[in-house]
């Protein structure tokens, strides 16, 4: 119990602290860019160039209509890419920041806050892309689209506890990472990102879909901006995750809050 308490005291002086991380990270993405006229928006040309070709590849082979296909494949690219980014860092988060953890003492779950707040000024860069996509489509935003705002919240709950999980993790097992990385480019393909959901067989979106976690935190977030609203199963699970998720990672993280830096 004091393991936790400690924890959530690191947490929550993170959070306290947040100027900190929002510094380092955006810092981050001004140094990735460093003397580059177009800077992060190299990203966004990237993901659109993708966003279009896999649209037009895909959208025929789906034999879906484009103005269908084409929205629902840029809100799951542009939400896999912030999911995929922030565990896969996270990682890292504390092995790539080892230097500031030896020589200064603050809460080290800033340095996952800053790997989420990082690449959520990549998301922000790549949203851009939405509204146009939405435009040239004529496709309407319905009030719904409000629900997204709790969604990404709970994303954004739901991935910062995965990341301080396996940045603990990673720092003691160093093969963590790249198990991880594997692991996700198979759910990547396993959820409805670059497919439609309805082109599933029943007894395979059972497995797929209701089983599949990734599927339902997608879901809670790109349904309302597509005019549907998301189903109570989604919102649950969302919810079950982060509640289970972040206990886990709490009480892992202050068992081995004092010997991260040992392992670095």
């Amino acid at each position: 119990m004091n393991n936790l308490i400690c924890a959530f005291d690191d947490v929550t002086k993170s959070l306290v602290r947040n100027q900190l991380f929002f510094m380092l990270g955006w810092q981050d993405v001004k140094q990735r860019y460093k003397r580059s006229k177009v800077g992060p928006f190299w990203l966004t040309i990237s993901m659109g160039v993708m966003i279009l070709t896999i649209g037009l590849v895909f959208g025929r082979i789906f034999k879906t209509p484009i103005t269908e296909f084409l929205p629902f494949l840029t809100l799951g690219l542009m939400l896999w890419g912030f999911i995929f980014s922030c565990i896969t860092e996270g990682c890292t988060s504390f092995i790539s920041s080892a230097a500031i953890i030896k020589q200064l003492s603050v809460p080290l779950p800033i340095h996952v806050f800053r790997v989420i707040w990082r690449n959520g000024v990549i998301l922000g860069h790549n949203l851009i892309i939405l509204p146009l996509v939405y435009g040239i489509f004529m496709k309407p935003v319905y009030p719904i689209a409000l629900l997204s705002l709790l969604g990404i919240l709970l994303l954004v709950l739901n991935v910062t506890w995965m990341a301080l999980l396996l940045g603990v993790m990673s720092s003691r097992f160093r093969d963590i990472p790249q198990l991880v990385q594997n692991l996700f480019q198979v759910i990547f393909y396993l959820t409805p990102i670059i497919w439609m959901p309805h082109l599933l067989p029943a007894r395979a979106s059972t497995l797929m879909l209701d089983w599949n976690p990734f599927y339902h935190m997608l879901e809670i977030v790109r349904s309302p901006l597509l005019g549907i609203a998301p189903s109570a199963t989604s919102w649950l699970v969302s919810i079950a995750i982060a509640i289970i998720g972040w206990l886990v990672s709490l009480s892992v993280y202050g068992i081995c809050r004092n010997k991260i830096a040992y392992w670095l």
